[in-house]
């Protein structure tokens, strides 16, 4: 199917407001030690990671072949250490829709505090055209 026949883009604005978390446990591959440091607590890497997963949960069913989303941005402040063993709960919500990017809101916590407040850009893309796209570059 060329771009041109694909059906259109999804209309997600009726989603803004809404919202999914994720529980993740830190585990010793989550470590800032994985990441050429010596500190052995939550790697911040890992911490954007988690929220752009959980940004895509919030998409999940709305976001489906041949379409998909791709990371933009983040502009995010990793504000409190977490140690390997703790639980982490990461939301994310959609904030806003304009055309194809996506605007979240996206915070964590452990059991103690926020560790970490900011916000994530996604956009929707065709998956055929940003593989050709990708393909060019290889």
């Amino acid at each position: 199917m060329s771009d041109t026949t694909a059906p259109p883009r999804p209309a997600l604005d009726s989603l803004v407001g809404s919202s999914a978390t994720r529980h993740h446990v830190v585990g010793p591959r989550d470590s800032a030690t994985a990441w050429d440091n010596d500190v052995d607590v939550l790697a911040t890497p890992v911490l954007l990671w988690l929220g752009e997963v959980t940004a895509m949960d919030v998409l999940r069913d709305e976001v489906t072949a041949p379409w998909m989303t791709v990371g933009l941005n983040h502009d995010s402040a990793h504000v409190a250490p977490t140690p390997v063993g703790e639980e982490i709960t990461v939301t994310a919500t959609l904030t806003g829709v304009d055309g194809k990017v996506l605007t979240f809101e996206v915070e964590a916590h452990d059991s103690r505090a926020v560790i970490l407040r900011g916000v994530h850009g996604r956009a929707v893309v065709h998956r055929g055209a940003f593989e050709r796209k990708l393909a060019e570059r290889a």
